[in-house]
Formats: structure tokens, sequence, C-alpha cells
């Protein structure tokens, strides 16, 4: 399971070494998951690497000014600069613009800074590309996004997916929420409920307030799908052996039978290959 919880066990997940180690060599990193999935995975890389290296988590929601100056105070950059009258003279301080900020920051960023960037899906072009400039200037990041967009600086970031939780994991997700709530849940309640939030711990806990408030339930918002090709391989070998039965005992409706139900069979499985996108919650 790759989910990551406040607990220790967050940290023993494979995704969560690689990540570590790939920003312990010098790499930049793209972790790929659900929205929702990821939740805690910032905070524990952050104290993973606190005191080792300068940290800073900056969550973009539409203003780059703040974006930029929520990373600058993190990092212990100034964010302000002296403000002069008419004679030169000092008389106080006033905030950089968005340009200064940004300029700073790469006069003070280098291979001692780790910028832990989540929701990167969000960020705007003008951030990405000052992004590329850290990048250069030997800074270490470690993006997280639903989807990799394939374009400009995340090209060049190594690809870590987050596997799904557990169904079981959701149930204790559900179980957990609905304590907190004050709402009890008996197992065979949890077993109803858990596919109506798939494998997402966010969807589980969404399912348990609207329980929690008595309102109805939708559609489940993840499709769960089960491999059948085996099935279906296996049957159209079926039909092949019938068709060859037919053939060794000259027995004309085996024969036609067998052909029939096996080109059937296989027009039926090249026809079930054809898929749309299937994209991830939040994408």
């Amino acid at each position: 399971m790759a989910t990551t919880t406040d607990s220790g066990s967050g940290i023993e997940t494979p995704e969560f070494q690689q990540v570590c180690e790939a920003v312990r060599q010098g790499c930049n990193v793209l972790v790929l998951g659900e929205a929702g999935n990821n939740a805690d995975f910032p905070k524990l890389l952050y104290r993973q690497f606190e005191g080792r290296l300068n940290v800073a988590i900056a969550k973009y929601k539409g203003s780059g000014k703040l974006f930029f100056q929520k990373m600058a105070e993190a990092l212990d950059i100034p964010t302000t600069e002296d403000k002069y009258d008419r004679e030169g003279n000092v008389t106080g301080e006033k905030p950089m613009s968005m340009d200064a900020i940004k300029d700073e920051l790469l006069m003070n960023i280098g291979p001692d800074t780790l910028l832990i960037l989540p929701e990167a899906k969000r960020l705007s072009s003008s951030i990405r590309y000052w992004l590329e400039d850290a990048i250069a200037a030997g800074c270490r990041m470690v993006l997280f996004s639903p989807v990799n967009p394939g374009r400009d600086i995340f090209l060049d970031l190594l690809e870590i997916e987050l596997e799904l939780p557990t169904d079981q994991a959701i149930r204790e997700v559900m179980a957990d929420e609905a304590k907190r709530r004050g709402l009890q849940l008996s197992r065979s309640e949890l077993a109803e409920l858990q596919p109506l939030a798939g494998r997402n711990p966010m969807l589980a806990r969404k399912v348990v307030r609207q329980r929690r408030l008595g309102l109805k339930h939708q559609r489940p918002e993840h499709t769960q799908y089960i491999v059948i090709m085996p099935i279906l391989v296996a049957c159209l070998m079926a039909f092949g052996v019938v068709r060859f039965v037919g053939m060794g005992t000259k027995n004309k409706s085996l024969y036609i039978f067998g052909g029939t139900a096996l080109i059937t069979g296989m027009t039926l499985k090249q026809l079930g290959s054809v898929r749309g996108a299937r994209k991830r919650f939040g994408q």
C-alpha cells in the first residue's frame, strides 16, 4: 500500500523511499497519484529532510505573488526592501514586487534547497518557467500531480507513481472518519459503502459524511475494473477444440458451430479492446 499516513508506516513504503533516494541524488521528481491519495506525502517528505536541506512546501492557489512570498518566508528569504524618500534616506520597508521576490529566491537557492509543490497541475506557465531557472540553479524539487501534463518542466522530471490503497485500507479510513463524526458503522455497512469510494481515501471520507447527514449516495465515482481476458482466451480455445473435434469426427454441426463461435469470439475480443481515455480522479 502506497498511501502515506502520519504514522511511521508511510515512511516505509517503497514509493516514499524511492522519492527520498532521488532527492538525495539531486534528482527532481514528479509523484503521480489520484487526488486524495497523497495528502500526507508532502508533510512526511518535509519532515524527512528538515534540518538537512532548506525545505519549503508551496501550494499555488491562484496568486503568483502569494505563492512566491510563502516560499520565500519558508526559506527565510526576505520579501521586503528598503523604502527611500526623495533625498535618498531610508524611511522604512515596503513589500517586494513578485518579480523582485523571484529574483531574490534565485539568488538564495541552490543544491541545498528542496521545494515540495503539491497540486502541481495548477501551476501557471510563468511559475513553471521560473522553476526551470530554479532547476538550472541546482534546486531540488518534488511535484505532485494526478497525471504528467507532458510539457516544459514536466518533461524533465522523474516519474514515480503511487499505488492505490487496498480495500481494507479504505475501510479503515472510513471507520476512522465515522468515529470522528460520532457515527457507528458495522463491518457490513463499511463493506456496503466501500465500493462508492473506490480506492480513494478522500472519497471514502466523503461517503461517510454523506451517511452522517443522511444524504442519498450517488453512483460510484470510481469504476473498479476486473481483468477477464484469461476467461475470454480460454473460451476461444474451447471453441477451437470443438471445431477440431467436429473436423475429426466429420460432424458438420460441431465443425460449423466451433468455427462460427471462434470467429465471433475473436471479433468481440477485438471490439472489447476499444477503450476511451481513463482519467484519474482529480485529473
